[in-house]
């Protein structure tokens, strides 16, 4: 994401609590008084020491007996209530990841089109790896650090103040002097963490986008530009993270020479103390114990802020995102779709991508209803725009689309979807079986209407010959088939479906002739008494239309039939000429 998410950590960590943590309060009570036990022990055990050698002092021999006892039990409360604390607080950060991912997901699988298209599919997948580290991380340190260690730190002091009320007061005077850069160190790591998860972002599309532009960088021989550009991108990762982690490896001698200053400070009192004879080596003893423990504990309250802001800026990305309305959603109370014939009307339609970028203008079409309606023109003249408004894929800025007469935006979304069927070119395969894949075109569907769709695609001799037959798996992307055969599952999805309108974004293109040929008898079929919308990569096609739609710079620029455009000589006359005259048409002008 391209802008800066910026803001306190604390209504970020208070927005955690209450969406997210709030469920888990019963386990998180719990883990607070496992926490006070951790406290409580820690505190005792300098007292425990303290007593020991001023019993030891007094040459009280029964010391020697009870005292390794109460050691042993203090350190062993202690020990399992660390334990059992860690386990729960595990369990409550690992559930809250999962569920914070189930729900990004969720969000991002709901997200219009144009959300999506703003980040590629690497830089979205790394939210759910890079960006969710450092929100578990954080949480794992607020229950360990934030609590335990406050609690620790809560109990030493109580302890030391028993023992000591002056020498502690003396010990707490370095805290200011060290609080201030701490702090300041921590907003620098809050801009170092967003500008390095965004470039971890990037980074990850750029290296996802070559490997799978692997076969056209070897043929063009770019493998030097693409390790150049790569290495450029990790090299400013590397920068990136470099100035987090020095920015960290000033708190350690911030936090050393604070520790330090107060040993010597409390060093030099209690030894003055002792050699006056106005404390006993019993004192100094448990205070010096009590001062030491609370060093980690310190060290690691340091070391919070900066996790903290880390995680502030993953959650920061993460809540916008989360936050980011979708444009296209149903109206309240809409009804369901009900379709008669399948009759789709455009009118006056208006689409751009960009405010810049006017994409449809003016488009005033009526494809009749179990008609066969082809879209022609140049690349870039809005035929599969065109097709992606009526099951809503993007809203129109003007006008409206209408099936039978019902706008799709005062339709439920599931009903207008469940009448349309897509075909395109760019064929999408999960990595599962064949007949899953198939499956897909209707829940619930059963093996027999599997097969049926497969043969109606001309698909069921190869899925036959593969080993497992429909059970083979298609691997990520469809990799393990063909594209023409990747071009017939989705063929056969679509049968599956078995819609009132198909919507047939050159949904041959990937085949060879023999298959091409099966399949345009089978798509005869399929289209007979159906609403069919088409874009067709071969003009062999498109002749047998009902009616052919020549478009040109997002607007109609004819209609009519084969017969009819090829006597106007307009635009439809053009690109026949160029694609069936024997010339090598342009790849620009073909539809």
């Amino acid at each position: 994401m391209a802008r800066r998410i910026r803001g306190d950590t604390l209504p970020l960590l208070r927005r955690l609590w209450r969406d997210w943590l709030r469920p888990h309060a019963a386990t998180l009570a719990v883990v607070l008084v496992l926490i006070a036990v951790v406290g409580a022990s820690t505190g005792f055990y300098p007292t425990l020491i303290k007593a020991a050698f001023d019993a030891f002092d007094a040459k009280d021999a029964a010391a020697l007996a009870y005292a390794p006892v109460l050691v042993i039990a203090v350190t062993s409360v202690r020990g399992f209530a660390l334990f059992a604390q860690t386990v729960l607080t595990n369990r409550v950060v690992t559930r809250v990841e999962a569920d914070m991912q189930a729900a990004l997901y969720a969000h991002m699988i709901d997200a219009d089109l144009a959300q999506l298209d703003r980040e590629s599919p690497a830089s979205l997948t790394q939210r759910f790896t890079t960006d969710f580290a450092y929100v578990k991380e954080a949480l794992t340190r607020i229950s360990t650090v934030l609590l335990r260690d406050v609690a620790m730190l809560v109990a030493l002091f109580c302890a030391m103040l028993w023992m000591d009320p002056v020498l502690t007061l003396v010990a707490a005077v370095t805290v200011p002097f060290v609080a201030g850069p701490i702090a300041r160190i921590g907003r620098k790591l809050r801009r170092v963490a967003t500008s390095t998860q965004e470039q971890v972002g990037s980074t990850a599309s750029l290296i996802s986008e070559s490997l799978a532009g692997a076969r056209v960088a070897k043929t063009y021989g770019l493998e030097g530009y693409l390790k150049a550009r790569t290495a450029a991108a990790l090299e400013e990762v590397r920068r990136l993270k470099m100035k987090a982690a020095n920015a960290r490896g000033r708190l350690d001698p911030l936090l050393e020479i604070g520790g330090g200053l107060a040993v010597a400070g409390v060093l030099v009192l209690i030894g003055n103390r002792i050699l006056s004879g106005e404390k006993t080596v019993g004192d100094f003893t448990g205070y010096v114990a009590a001062l030491l423990l609370s060093a980690q504990p310190a060290r690691a309250l340091g070391n919070l802020n900066a996790i903290l802001q880390e995680a502030g800026a993953a959650l920061a990305r993460t809540f916008a995102l989360m936050d980011e309305a979708p444009t296209i959603r149903e109206a309240p109370g809409a009804p369901a779709l009900r379709v008669a014939g399948g009759e789709i009307r455009f009118e006056g339609v208006r689409f751009r991508y960009r405010d810049d970028a006017p994409a449809l203008e003016g488009i005033d079409l009526v494809v009749p209803a179990g008609s066969t309606t082809a879209l022609v023109g140049r690349s870039g003249s809005g035929k599969s725009t065109l097709l992606s408004l009526v099951p809503r894929l993007h809203d129109v800025a003007g006008g409206r689309v209408a099936i039978d007469g019902q706008d799709v935006r005062a339709v439920t979304l599931a009903s207008l979807r469940r009448a349309v069927a897509v075909v395109s070119q760019e064929v999408v395969l999960f990595d599962d079986t064949i007949a899953q894949n198939i499956a897909f075109g209707r829940e619930g569907a059963d093996q027999d209407e599997i097969e049926a769709a497969a043969r109606s695609a001309a698909a069921h001799d190869f899925i036959a010959a593969r080993p497992g037959g429909y059970e083979f798996r298609v691997g990520p992307r469809g990799e393990r088939l063909s594209g023409g055969e990747r071009q017939r599952i989705a063929l056969a999805r679509a049968f599956l479906r078995d819609a009132p309108i198909l919507l047939l974004d050159e949904a041959t293109s990937a085949l060879d002739t023999e298959s091409e040929q099966l399949v345009q008898a089978a798509l005869a079929r399929l289209m007979r008494g159906r609403t069919t919308l088409v874009i067709a990569h071969r003009l062999s096609t498109v002749r047998e239309a009902d009616l052919i739609v020549a478009m040109e710079a997002g607007r109609v620029a004819e209609t009519g039939t084969h017969a009819a455009l090829l006597a106007a000589g307009g635009t439809y006359a053009r690109l026949h000429r160029l694609q069936l005259g024997g010339a090598d048409p342009d790849p620009v002008l073909v539809p």
